[in-house]
């Protein structure tokens, strides 16, 4: 497994830091991001996590995946490689 994550179905509420802060609970944090609306500047409700070591990750898909973070069932899974654009 890769040490970078998906995670979906987060709240407008949910901040980086708070994403972090659960996150960390798991293992030592690379980088958090989450996409926001360049319009809007409001989250598109999913966001990336990066793990320093490959075997946080594969724990943190296991034990976070189902969780609720700010009132929401958050989904957690191996991040896939980007589509190369066209």
């Amino acid at each position: 497994m890769k040490n970078k994550l998906f995670v979906g179905n987060l709240s407008w509420d949910t901040t980086e830091d708070s994403l972090r802060a659960m996150f960390e609970q798991i293992g030592e944090v690379q980088e958090v991001v989450i996409i926001m609306d360049r319009r809007t500047n409001r989250s598109k409700g999913f966001g990336f996590v990066t793990f320093v070591n490959a075997e946080d990750a594969a724990r943190a898909v296991e034990e976070l995946n189902g969780k609720e973070l700010d009132g929401r069932e958050i989904n957690v899974s191996e991040a896939r490689d980007p589509k190369p654009r066209e």
